[in-house]
């Protein structure tokens, strides 16, 4: 039997799985795993500037295509307690992404050694296993079950915590003849599909709420074909926005209380049946759920048991992997064709609230609206862009104006929306997919969080565009505490003395940005915005670095959100006229 250390065991075992790329930042007690990287030589390593990025760049790896995995790696310590955030952002939107740290040696543990930290007990509320290995010869099988696990059942994260004389003992192992442990996923019985489409039959008004399990699952092609042998509409949720391109006629728009199209709200509050795929029922999705259940009957597939009923009891439950339930959905569907509701006058209806209940886009005036961000987006970037965000007004707004056309194209941190995860996400898609058109969008303090990172991108060539939409404000935040009468610590302007020409705006973005290696353009006027894009666009081919688009916004727009579906606030003029939202999927007259 081969004798190899335990860390060249693991490496190779990185390899069998698939890996080919990871992210993070070496330190003394993980550098026995650094030395057998090198000594692979496979493996691509992006150095990140902060652990806790390199663990969202894991992330965006993992989101941007099917069957990835994402591996961030750190030393003791504070490096462990850095990717919290990033186990806590991948568990709460089932994403499988593996943490590796350093750790003290074994003997050590106890005695509060230098940056020994209990970082297994730490990080187990958020994993599907965390695990500090005591004994080398348990490398390989806590490697092996990091990826069963990551990969059954509902997807999620793992770290696994080697102590550094761990990593350096020698055991035998063979990677010849490692073979991955065979994935577990429930799939739907034909009895289970025959029922929910019972079910589906007997509704006059039927929606398909298709959620991110359908994304995990790569299932997007048989959600679609679902849709149109049923005629029924599909409302996604944020998550599984990109299921079904917006422009597909069986796409009836998003609800919710705020990333939610007026058409998607007025969709749903009008069916009367409900088929949620891949979907948790989200608090932002439902409002409150008197409004949202009034009237329909409602069937819940999801992959993790414990899911079904969580938030409400649905009339039917269904534990399944999204893609194996879909599979025999279809299958029922096609044997039923003969015999299925026709669906057309409903779809119709839903087609119609699609093409008038639009908010308006186009304004003209200076400082620029953030609506007008939107609709100049649109225009530049085509159905192949990767969109990448998280949270804040931004994201609100995005969700509401811009269009996606398939799924992976809308990378969003959707539960738990760390602020300063979008630009080091962008870097793990850029990583994973570097054909792509990857287009990341911020808001001026999430940009701000972990602007470190740009660094990144510059010096391993990842090329992006981040749009940064700056109003001096938490946007968010302000808006909320308007509950509150009160506008109170979420202001970041202020005078900066090396950069007048910003009129109080704060941090000089661009000069950032390209003290960090990246080009960055601002803009000011809403003409303008269209010809910077494209400027981006070439800066970024000449340069393959980051390009920051900066625009100047004004400094307070309350974005449409509400407390219900049907009591969503419109602060701004809706759309009357088909110049009003010149960009809409569907037209005005």
């Amino acid at each position: 039997m081969p004798r190899m250390r335990a860390v060249d065991a693991a490496v190779a075992i990185l390899r069998r799985e698939g890996v080919t790329d990871v992210f993070g930042l070496p330190g003394a007690a993980i550098n026995p795993f650094y030395s057998a990287l090198r000594d692979d030589g496979s493996i691509t390593h992006i150095l990140a500037r902060h652990v806790e990025g390199a663990s969202h760049m894991a992330e965006g790896y993992t989101r941007a295509k099917a069957g990835n995995i994402g591996v961030c790696i750190g030393t003791s310590g504070p490096a462990g307690t850095d990717m919290i955030t990033g186990l806590y952002s991948a568990a709460a939107d089932s994403i499988p992404i593996l943490c590796i740290t350093g750790q003290a040696p074994v003997a050590r543990l106890h005695k509060e050694d230098f940056q020994a930290i209990n970082i297994s007990d730490i990080a187990g509320p958020l994993t599907k296993m965390a695990m500090t290995v005591l004994e080398p010869a348990q490398v390989p099988g806590a490697f092996q079950q990091a990826f069963h696990l990551m990969r059954s059942g509902r997807p999620g994260p793992v770290l696994i915590d080697l102590p550094v004389d761990v990593q350096l003992a020698e055991i035998e192992f063979d990677p010849d003849t490692y073979q991955p442990l065979p994935v577990y996923k429930p799939a739907a019985s034909r009895a289970q599909a025959e029922k929910a489409l019972d079910l589906l039959g007997e509704a006059h008004r039927p929606l398909i709420v298709a959620g991110g399990g359908v994304i995990n699952a790569d299932a997007a092609d048989l959600l679609v074909e679902f849709a149109e042998l049923t005629g029924v509409p599909v409302i996604p949720t944020l998550m599984g926005w990109g299921t079904i391109p917006d422009d597909h006629p069986l796409m009836a728009g998003m609800a919710g209380l705020q990333t939610a199209h007026r058409y998607g709200n007025a969709t749903l509050l009008a069916s009367d049946f409900v088929l949620g795929i891949g979907n948790r029922w989200a608090n932002r999705h439902t409002g409150g759920l008197d409004t949202y259940r009034q009237g329909r009957t409602f069937v819940h597939v999801d992959i993790e048991p414990t899911q079904i009923g969580r938030v409400f009891a649905p009339d039917y439950g269904i534990v399944s992997d999204a893609k194996a339930a879909l599979e025999l959905f279809v299958q029922v569907a096609r044997e039923r064709a003969a015999t299925l509701p026709d669906r057309s006058s409903w779809a119709t209806e839903c087609a119609e609230r699609k093409r008038t209940l639009q908010r308006k886009t186009h304004f003209e005036t200076v400082p620029v609206k953030p609506q007008r961000v939107y609709e100049e987006m649109n225009r530049s970037f085509g159905p192949d862009t990767r969109y990448v965000t998280t949270i804040g007004l931004s994201q609100i707004a995005a969700a509401q104006f811009l269009h996606v056309y398939r799924p992976r194209h809308w990378i969003n941190a959707g539960q738990a929306g760390p602020l300063g995860w979008t630009l080091p996400a962008a870097l793990g898609v850029c990583v994973a997919e570097p054909a792509a058109t990857v287009v990341a969008l911020s808001g001026d303090y999430d940009f701000q969080f972990m602007i470190e990172e740009l660094a990144v991108g510059a010096q391993f060539n990842l090329p992006y565009i981040h749009v940064l939409v700056n109003n001096a404000y938490l946007g968010l935040i302000r808006q909320a505490q308007r509950g509150l009468d009160m506008d109170f610590c979420v202001q970041l302007s202020f005078d900066n003395i090396n950069a007048p020409e910003l009129n109080g705006y704060g941090v000089d973005h661009v000069t950032v940005a390209e003290g960090l290696g990246c080009k960055a353009l601002r803009v000011f006027e809403p003409d303008d915005i269209l010809p910077a894009f494209e400027q981006a666009k070439k800066l970024m081919v000449e340069y393959q670095v980051p390009v920051v688009v900066e625009i100047v916004l004004e400094r307070i727009t309350n974005i449409a959100m509400g407390t219900e579906l049907d009591n969503v606030v419109e602060f701004e003029e809706l759309a009357i006229r088909r110049e009003d939202a010149p960009t809409a999927v569907s037209l005005l007259d």
